[in-house]
């Protein structure tokens, strides 16, 4: 390239100069994976046809000449013209820098997180902006997942001095838009901040609705029980030990829809539900039996229950049948328990109730940055939100500018 006391470069000259020395430099160059192809097919060299495919350095000229001159006039050292002046390399004796933990932590010291520009603003009118704003070196626009600039960017100075000073701006503005601005590592930091309120909220969120589902739930409970004031019904007695649930349906049969029964075989004393009043149940069955209500032959107490006693006992009985439901779900949904009882293959007991062990029986619970195709389709603003500066080994697609290349 040009020794010092080079001829000045045109603005056209220097735009290309730039670009090109962008596409080779330390930020591009790392993770560009066509590029990097390229390069290993002639030592470092890259035809000069290759590299006007790519858009922004054709959208500034194709020809190859204009190229070489605007080259020729760097003073950067770092690109390197072939003798036949159809080629172009990365000078051997600036290779690019070793990709390490001290080297990323290093550019990110230098990074600088910018926001408050219009999502239709183009690379161009960035780099504009930035030109008297300190000696940069990158510019990567940050895009969602759907490529829409989201009006910030992250910005690489060539020094970390030259970061804290632009930071250290005050007032600084985009037209008549004030401009968020942060040292990249602050940022990453108050974004972690944001993140650990946003999670506290909604976890403090979760809890609220919760707690509220709950008192609901317990609301529903409370009217329930009152919706079923009256229907409950304790009997007990020297009970013989194989009497079951289904003794109690016999004895009521005709004479009250029984809802619920709590009774557990060998038991000495339960818990009748019915579907409608408790005491017309057990006036129509006294009724019907000589005003003797026994169950098999042993004398019973019959009890309508009332107040608090009802209130508690109808609670039981609901979270009883709510296990019961729950107990059915673990088992897939069957209805019968089992791998298909006699009731579903039509056995003897088809059509009874089934009572086991404290099982109670209620009737509702049988219905309860990317590699492009081809140089021509390369962006340089296609550049993902990632950090900026930081080479990576896999490139995205990218042509994204700078302030100096």
């Amino acid at each position: 390239m040009a020794e010092s006391g080079a001829p000045q470069m045109s603005l056209l000259e220097k735009k290309i100069d730039d670009q090109i020395e962008y596409y080779f430099g330390d930020h591009n160059l790392p993770r560009d994976k066509f590029l990097k192809e390229q390069i290993q097919l002639d030592d470092g060299w890259v035809p000069l046809e290759t590299m006007i495919k790519f858009n922004r350095l054709s959208c500034l000229t194709t020809d190859f000449k204009v190229i070489l001159e605007a080259l020729s006039k760097s003073q950067t050292g770092l690109l390197e013209i072939s003798e036949d002046k159809t080629k172009i390399r990365r000078s051997p004796s600036k290779p690019l820098p070793e990709i390490n933990d001290q080297y990323k932590d290093e550019i990110k010291n230098r990074s600088v997180y910018v926001k408050g520009f219009p999502t239709d603003i183009t690379l161009d009118e960035l780099k504009e902006w930035f030109n008297d704003k300190g000696n940069v070196e990158n510019i990567q626009m940050r895009r969602t997942l759907q490529r829409q600039f989201k009006g910030s960017v992250f910005v690489v100075f060539d020094t970390d001095v030259s970061a804290k000073k632009f930071v250290a701006q005050k007032d600084l503005k985009y037209k008549d838009a004030e401009m968020i601005v942060l040292l990249k590592e602050d940022y990453f930091k108050k974004k972690n901040e944001d993140r650990k309120h946003h999670r506290a909220e909604v976890k403090a969120k979760a809890k609220h609705e919760k707690e509220e589902k709950q008192k609901q739930a317990e609301d529903e409970e409370m009217k329930s029980l009152d919706e079923q004031t009256g229907c409950l019904l304790k009997f007990s007695g020297e009970l013989e030990d194989q009497t079951s649930r289904e003794d109690l349906q016999e004895l009521f049969s005709g004479h009250g829809m029984i809802k619920w029964i709590d009774f557990t075989r060998g038991a000495k004393e339960g818990t009748i539900l019915f579907k409608s009043n408790a005491k017309e149940a057990l006036d129509k069955a006294k009724a019907a039996h000589g005003d003797n209500l026994q169950i098999k032959k042993k004398d019973v107490t019959w009890e309508l229950l009332e107040g608090d006693d009802e209130k508690e006992t109808l609670k039981k009985i609901i979270e009883d049948q709510q296990q019961s439901l729950n107990r059915k779900r673990g088992r897939g949904g069957r209805k019968f328990g089992g791998r298909g009882g006699r009731r579903e293959r039509g056995g003897r007991d088809q059509g009874k109730l089934q009572y086991q062990g404290k099982k109670t029986k209620f009737e509702s619970e049988d219905e309860c940055d990317q590699e492009p195709a081809s140089p021509k389709k390369r962006a340089l603003d296609d550049v993902k939100a990632e950090e900026v500066g930081e080479p990576a080994s896999k490139q995205m697609k990218t042509e994204n500018g700078s302030g100096k290349q």
